[in-house]
């Protein structure tokens, strides 16, 4: 197992002021990072970066468009994806980000009693 140690022991990271941002190992690990697509991805985390503690934030679409350099059209496709992956909530003015749900992919997934049934099965296997 590769240990870890500080590399810059000045640098690091704590969660001050108005902000807290923080991205969950789950997002990697479950598989929510390689269904998004590069404007979503850019979205989310730009939404995490702003959110408060709620997940909450209210930045225009103009400014996120100008922002990331983003077009009105890419930056619509990447809020209903979001939506439709059920990462993000918009009523129209305010953005929240949500608690990333149990299943990354929502379809094609085993119920969750069916889930746990196929993971005991296999266990030794």
């Amino acid at each position: 197992m590769i240990r870890k140690k500080i590399l810059n022991p000045q640098r690091i990271r704590s969660i001050k002021g108005g902000g807290f941002s923080f991205i969950p190992h789950r997002f990697v690990t479950d598989g929510f990072l390689q269904r998004l697509s590069g404007a979503e991805l850019l979205l989310y985390l730009f939404l995490i970066a702003v959110s408060d503690r709620y997940g909450l934030s209210f930045y225009s679409d103009e400014s996120i468009c100008t922002l990331l350099h983003m077009s009105s059209g890419n930056y619509q496709s990447a809020i209903k994806g979001l939506i439709h992956k059920d990462l993000i909530a918009f009523n129209g003015t305010l953005f929240q980000v949500l608690e990333l749900p149990s299943d990354p992919g929502g379809q094609g997934r085993c119920p969750a009693a069916l889930d746990k049934l196929c993971r005991n099965l296999f266990k030794e296997v």
